[in-house]
């Protein structure tokens, strides 16, 4: 008898560390897929709920969201549809920073700029000239900050029924979001120039999304509408922001006609005007700081003057059809 009861209570032990056995392996595997799903990625579709959390540096943590987010991607400034994989990839690309720059000509002829420059802006789309086979311009302002000017400026373009496209930063939105709302009612472009003004190849990935979507979505917030068009701070650039740009839906503008007006020129508006009308060439892309006082004293005449030579103003839109 006591050798029959030794027997089942054997029986009983192992059957119960092989039940033992099978509950953990059974729970091991969904903890390394719940892992595995909230691995963080950048993804295309969650740029502006990314963005929309002041700012801060965030990853999708589940796929579900590309889902929910899919709903809403007409109403985001991310284009889905700019690449097939969802994912931003930089992997690969090259990061070495750039400043914008060109070669001015004389005769009114198109600045040169470096061949590697070329290549880049028609393999992102970037915006350097406009059609360049006829006499049109294209006028933009950077909008860093506010000097007292842009009232005045926006008066001026009013009176001359030309279209321009103005640059802003997040600051500028929060503090000046009144004439921002009159850049758009005056039927005027408002271009993204990130929220804080950063050099972007010298950011993260996900810093440089960031600062892109973050301020769409100040824009959006402010004006129910969407930002197409991206102006690097400082002009500086590499392959790599240039894709992340046009993975996020947006055309990088850069320039061909531009001077030192951030700071108070020696010639005062004489010297404005006078550069801007020796330069002035078919397809210009024209780069104004709107914190100038002698750009705004001249540009009534810059305007006025320029139509005289036979020029016609067109918008950043008119590039892109």
């Amino acid at each position: 008898m006591l050798k029959k009861l030794g027997v089942l209570f054997f029986v009983i032990v192992m059957a119960l560390s092989t039940a033992s056995c099978s509950f953990l392996k059974t729970k091991n595997p969904t903890n390394v897929e719940k892992k595995s799903v909230q691995k963080p990625s950048v993804n295309v579709k969650t740029n502006s709920s990314v963005a929309s959390n002041n700012g801060k540096e965030n990853s999708v943590k589940n796929t579900s969201n590309d889902v929910s987010n899919a709903k809403t991607a007409e109403n985001n400034t991310v284009n889905s549809d700019v690449y097939s994989n969802s994912l931003i990839n930089t992997q690969g690309l090259d990061n070495t920073l750039y400043g914008w720059g060109m070669r001015v000509l004389p005769d009114h002829k198109t600045p040169e700029i470096t061949s590697k420059a070329m290549s880049l802006i028609k393999k992102y789309d970037g915006i350097f000239t406009g059609d360049i086979t006829k006499k049109y311009v294209y006028l933009t302002f950077d909008e860093g900050y506010e000097n007292g000017y842009t009232p005045k400026i926006l008066d001026i373009l009013k009176a001359n029924n030309v279209k321009a496209a103005f640059f802003v930063t997040g600051p500028y939105i929060k503090e000046h979001g009144d004439l921002v709302k009159r850049m758009v009612a005056e039927g005027h472009i408002v271009g993204n120039h990130t929220v804080n003004h950063p050099s972007l190849p010298k950011l993260s990935d996900e810093k440089v999304k960031t600062e892109i979507t973050g301020l769409a979505e100040m824009f959006k917030e402010l004006t129910g509408k969407d930002m197409h068009y991206l102006r690097p701070p400082m002009g500086e650039y590499s392959e790599r922001t240039l894709y992340i740009a046009k993975s996020l839906g947006y055309k990088t503008v850069f320039w061909s006609l531009a001077l030192a007006d951030w700071q108070p020129l020696p010639g005062g508006p004489d010297e404005s005007y006078n550069t801007v009308m020796a330069r002035i060439h078919p397809g210009a892309v024209i780069l104004l700081h709107a914190v100038s006082k002698d750009d705004t004293m001249a540009l009534d005449r810059i305007l006025k003057d320029i139509k005289a030579q036979g020029y016609v103003f067109k918008t950043l839109d008119d590039i892109s059809e």
